[in-house]
């Protein structure tokens, strides 16, 4: 080509090259940006999703670290510690603009929330402004692995299409608060345990430990108590936002669904705002009908397993606070290894692959891996966030009209308001109750002066709960009386049994007087009132400060929300003279006394007189610092007591990752009572009288105790139960002066193992003729033994498949608590079968050799709920050595149950 040829090309292709280069520029520049945004497995070091890796929590946070770094659609906020000190982050994603006036989104929030002096006008307006805020999350039961990986491959997925119409729109109309790990220790505990097994013979086995340092699975269970320090973080992250769709993802389908989608099964909890019922079902076929469109068949819906009765759980309380909250169960084989599945595997019910009406495409069978339970939830998680998107204006308007349905219901029906007197027989206990209230969203108030309501006075400083307001029916589904539906199809047919707990009505359990206001409240009655309001603590900077140390939360506890920080008890008071100071047992804060004395070398004493426990060797102002510091009501006196009270404490903690054993241990800790675990090996030795004067079981089936994990299903060190050599060294202990406390189910292994003259009068009965759920029963108690000191003659029990007791030829010892004689002693919650309960007993305390089993048959650390049961706990662990030995008249009908007829007489015809 000549020169000058070659120079027209030059001028006529410069125009083309211009626009070329110009293109390459911006094509380089957006590479360049690409390149910037981190993929997760190059942070991570291997795909998110493939078989046989985890990413722990850590990797994930690094992850998220880079991302935010990267991104100008990304900010990581940190919102607390977990109970191992991890420290905890959410992940805000939104579009620029949104995260820039994220504080002013924030407000919209909180004022649709709380709807009070917002008219429907303004409200639309706000609607119109505000954006919709999605909660979403994973790994909550940490051993449900996929949740908490989707989240990272979720987070790539909207960045990296931030700039299609989809997710375009999904970060203009949409803050979603994403968290990386509802449960970063157990995260992290599943995620190395699997990987530490990967390729051996126990790849799969099961943890022999808690993902969580107490409570494990029940994590999902503590929504409205709030014991839990992660409860409190969510619960308080989520009074921040105020959020307008909470989804929390599990993996627990109904084998061979693949993901089990709202709406819930029967039944409901009776005080689930109708508006946020309706939306959740909503988003619920939304998601559906997504996972059909990208051909991932195999989704259901209802069914007999989910049902929302109990409102513990963490993803469905939040309905009560007018939030659509929900959650999913997506199918899981084990961890990261994948199965394939033939239609041998199926149910027999299930091998025909009907269509039905809520199972539109039945899964057929597979391979099934941790990719694909991922892509169901991305899936899932993606439609519920083009569902925000598409109707944010909606979801925000009828978090407003749900708020002032339920003000507007409770201003002209009854409950008009709930009262709690500050005068109790625990003084502390109805604060307990009510900073829970409030750490939850509940308005409080006091009476500023003596006030009549329904033919009663009540003081200045009563508590008073008005239901006029946005989050009543939380109040409600918590302090109310619980009526379990029978669902049975015909009177004969079988119980629908409850997925949860039938009954929890907490002024039962915690032994509070709560009075139902059923009359409309007067304006004067509502002018003496005066809202409470306290200066909480900041988060951050005052974790390990103590505002009240009354309530055994520890540190910041409740006490960062301003109400909940404004209630305080009565004042302890300090009476008479003497060296000794005595307390009440019925008091739970007593006990905090008496193990904190215990430890400081003090000692204690009984007198089965009075049934209280005394402290002698402490000086004044200690005893003045614990009547200030606890809000206890102390007596100073003289006397020695009938029995001094000392004991070394085992706590029996299985292989088998006992949740009711990690309540117990929170249970302990917190009220400051010193013990040493027991494990297996332990059992092996025939030294435990020389090492404890204690042993105590949680509720654990016989079968778990005797056998724990089969060989070969775990480690070597960690497989195996009590075997009979444990239980032949147990017996020796207890024979040779020990006392053995089993609580509930253990008690049946106790009676097998140890061969005790009592029987389980319900054991292998039918469910169709005895059946109670977790349910509270009244039962009357021995109003003599130190074990039942502080209760009251007629008490509330919380149980749980529990055993009923009745006693056999040989007995020795006395019935601790029994049932009425007549009658049902149902108190909340379901009972088929009161004739198996009547006249029987509920808990004993059996002579055995030199020493004693205490036998419940009820469970009285549940959860950490029945604090008005706490106390039958807390003086079996002291009733050792010189306490049993102490002569003392057995009350006349308390020396042994000979059992009624167990099964009901028939009528005449």
């Amino acid at each position: 080509m000549d020169s000058a040829q070659s120079g027209r090309n030059c001028r006529f292709s410069s125009p083309v090259l211009t626009i070329f280069l110009f293109f390459t520029l911006i094509y380089s520049g957006l590479q360049a940006q690409n390149s910037a945004i981190p993929k997760p497995e190059d942070v991570i070091g291997f795909k998110v999703g493939s078989d046989f890796h985890l990413a722990t929590y850590e990797q994930s946070i690094e992850y998220f670290k880079k991302l935010d770094a990267a991104s100008d659609l990304v900010e990581m906020r940190e919102t607390g510690k977990t109970s191992e000190g991890r420290t905890w982050y959410y992940v805000l994603i939104s579009s620029k603009a949104n995260l820039a006036k994220i504080d002013h989104y924030k407000e919209i929030s909180q004022k649709l929330a709380h709807p009070k002096g917002i008219t429907k006008e303004l409200a639309k307006q706000l609607s119109a402004e505000g954006k919709a805020i999605v909660d979403l999350s994973g790994g909550l039961h940490a051993s449900e692995v996929a949740g908490a990986q989707h989240i990272i491959t979720l987070a790539d997925q909207i960045i990296s299409e931030a700039d299609t119409p989809k997710f375009k729109a999904i970060l203009e109309n949409v803050i979603l608060v994403l968290w990386p790990s509802l449960n970063p220790d157990g995260q992290d505990i599943i995620a190395n345990w699997y990987m530490e097994n990967v390729g051996t013979p126990y790849e799969t086995a099961r943890t022999p430990w808690l993902y969580q340092k107490y409570v494990g699975h029940d994590n999902n269970r503590d929504a409205y108590m709030l014991n839990m320090l992660e409860s409190r973080v969510v619960g308080r992250t989520w009074r921040e936002w105020e959020p307008n769709i909470i989804h929390v993802h599990h993996q627990s389908s109904p084998f061979p669904t693949r993901i089990w989608l709202p709406p819930f099964a029967e039944p409901v909890a009776t005080q689930t705002p109708p508006l946020m019922a309706r939306e959740v079902n909503m988003i619920g076929m939304a998601m559906a009908r997504d996972l059909e469109s990208e051909g991932l068949p195999g989704a259901v819906h209802m069914g007999k397993g989910f049902d929302a009765w109990y409102p513990g759980y963490i993803d469905y309380l939040p309905m009560m606070q007018n939030i659509p909250s929900f959650w999913t169960e997506t199918a899981l084989y084990r961890y990261a290894t994948p199965y394939f599945y033939t239609l041998s595997d199926f149910p027999k019910d299930r091998r025909d692959l009907r269509v039905e009406s809520l199972y539109s495409s039945p899964w057929k069978g597979g391979w099934w891996r941790l990719s694909d339970a991922m892509q169901y939830m991305q899936v899932a998680s993606i439609a519920v966030l083009d569902y925000a998107a598409k109707y944010k204006e909606t979801l925000l308007f009828n978090k407003y009209q749900s708020g002032i349905n339920t003000i507007e219901k409770y201003k002209n029906e009854p409950p008009y308001a709930y009262i709690v007197p500050q005068k109790q027989r625990d003084p502390v206990r109805p604060v307990e109750l009510l900073k829970r209230l409030a750490f939850n969203g509940i308005q409080i108030s006091q009476l500023e002066k003596p006030m009549e309501y329904s033919g009663v006075t009540y003081p200045k400083g009563t508590w008073v709960i008005p239901m006029d307001q946005e989050f009543a029916e939380m109040a409600r589904q918590v302090l109310d009386v619980q009526v379990y539906p029978d669902l049975r199809e015909s009177p004969d047919g079988p119980l629908e049994q409850p997925y949860d707990a039938a009954g929890w009505t907490l002024p039962f359990q915690m032994e509070v007087d709560v009075v139902t206001g059923m009359m409309p409240l007067s304006d004067e009655f509502r002018n003496a009132l005066k809202p409470v309001e306290g200066t909480p603590l900041e988060t951050t900077d005052d974790e390990n400060k103590d505002l009240d140390k009354a309530d055994f939360a520890p540190g910041a506890g409740f006490d960062t929300d301003k109400i909940a920080a404004g209630i305080k008890p009565l004042p302890g008071t300090l009476r008479g003279s003497g060296s000794t100071l005595w307390l009440d047992p019925a008091e739970n804060n007593s006990f905090r006394v008496i193990a904190e004395a215990m430890n400081l070398g003090s000692s204690v004493v009984y007198d089965a007189k009075s049934k209280k426990y005394g402290i002698q060797g402490a000086s004044r102002g200690k005893m003045q610092q614990w009547v200030n510091d606890y809000a206890i009501n102390g007596v100073l006196g003289s006397g020695s007591g009938s029995s001094k009270v000392k004991t070394r404490i085992g706590v029996y903690r299985p292989w088998t990752a006992s949740m009711d054993m990690g309540w117990t241990r929170w249970l302990l800790d917190n009220f400051g009572f010193g013990y040493v675990s027991i494990r297996n090996s332990d059992f092996m030795l025939d030294n435990l009288k020389e090492r404890f004067d204690v042993i105590v079981m949680a509720s654990e089936w016989p079968g778990s105790i005797e056998n724990g994990l089969q060989p070969g299903s775990a480690p070597p060190q960690y497989a195996g139960g009590l075997g009979e050599l444990g239980a032949r060294n147990l017996n020796s202990f207890v024979k040779e002066g020990g006392t053995l406390v089993t609580l509930n189910r253990s008690s049946d292994f106790a009676i097998q193992a140890l061969h005790l003259p009592v029987k389980n009068v319900v054991d292998h009965v039918d469910r169709a003729k005895f059946f109670t759920g977790g349910s509270i029963m009244q039962v009357e108690t021995n109003p003599s033994h130190p074990v039942m000191a502080g209760m009251m003659d007629k008490a509330n029990v919380f149980v749980y498949s529990s055993p009923v007791f009745s006693t056999e030829e040989g007995f020795e010892g006395e019935v601790l608590a029994k049932y009425q004689a007549q009658g049902s002693p149902l108190m909340s919650g379901y009972l088929v079968g009161e004739n198996f309960m009547n006249g029987n007993a509920a808990a004993l305390d059996v002579k055995h050799g030199n020493g004693h089993v205490l036998l419940f048959g009820f469970q009285p650390q549940w959860r950490g709920q029945p604090m008005g049961t706490y106390r039958t706990l807390f003086n079996a662990l002291l009733y050792a050595n010189q306490l049993p030995q102490a002569k003392r008249d057995i009350p006349e009908g308390w020396d042994s149950v000979h059992g009624k007829a167990t099964e009901p007489k028939p009528e005449k015809e």
